[in-house]
């Protein structure tokens, strides 16, 4: 068994066996992890979001189409980024889903010069997004931790507002506002206001 690690995950979801074969074979060559789907729903069903990879996709399929996938993958908000695959006369159809976000598409038949540099820059982009996503996602999960009360201290904090200022406008004592913001400070793991910042304007919104 080889020990060189994969190069990343492609899906391919297309009702073609041939095609589906023939792409498994072109990327596996490469050292790519290609995982094959007949559908989009049995996609779905497998559909690991926390895997960075990306996604080649058929536009024309029976049941749910290519554009009805990506139309559940912006709903979901997921960073996969994908391409698809078009005969000729669907070509006005993938202009379409590039302006929603699609990275390419690829007429059939497809080249392997037309396809590996894709997949390529797919993965480097699924890299960032998946990471920006990760960070948002475990961001979001410190925040949920929060009381209603505590949210609204964190918010003046955050506006600027001192104790006494945070006091007056939610009518509670200034001892009272030191506890949440103690409580703030313990949930959201800061040891630190700039630290609180980060987390609660996210990363680059502090500057060193």
């Amino acid at each position: 068994m080889s020990l060189i690690p994969k190069k990343g995950t492609v899906y391919v979801v297309d009702d073609d066996e041939a095609v589906r074969d023939s792409l498994q074979w072109m990327l596996e060559g490469k050292d790519y992890r290609v995982r094959c789907f007949d559908s989009a729903e049995s996609f779905l069903n497998r559909y690991d979001a926390r895997e960075v990879a990306c996604l080649i996709i058929d536009i024309r399929m029976p049941g749910m189409t290519g554009l009805e996938l990506q139309s559940r993958l912006l709903e979901a908000h997921s960073p996969l980024p994908l391409a698809f695959i078009t005969g000729h006369g669907d070509v006005p159809m993938a202009v379409d889903t590039m302006k929603k976000g699609a990275m390419d598409f690829i007429q059939k038949p497809f080249q392997e010069e037309q396809l590996v540099p894709l997949v390529e820059h797919m993965l480097a982009q699924a890299k960032e997004s998946f990471s920006e996503h990760q960070s948002s996602a475990a961001r979001n999960a410190l925040m949920a931790r929060l009381t209603l009360r505590e949210s609204q201290v964190l918010e003046r904090i955050v506006a600027g507002r001192l104790n006494k200022q945070i006091a007056d406008d939610l009518g509670i004592s200034i001892k009272t506002v030191e506890a949440h913001r103690a409580n703030i400070m313990e949930k959201l793991n800061a040891n630190t206001v700039a630290d609180l910042l980060k987390v609660a304007l996210g990363p680059n919104a502090v500057k060193a």
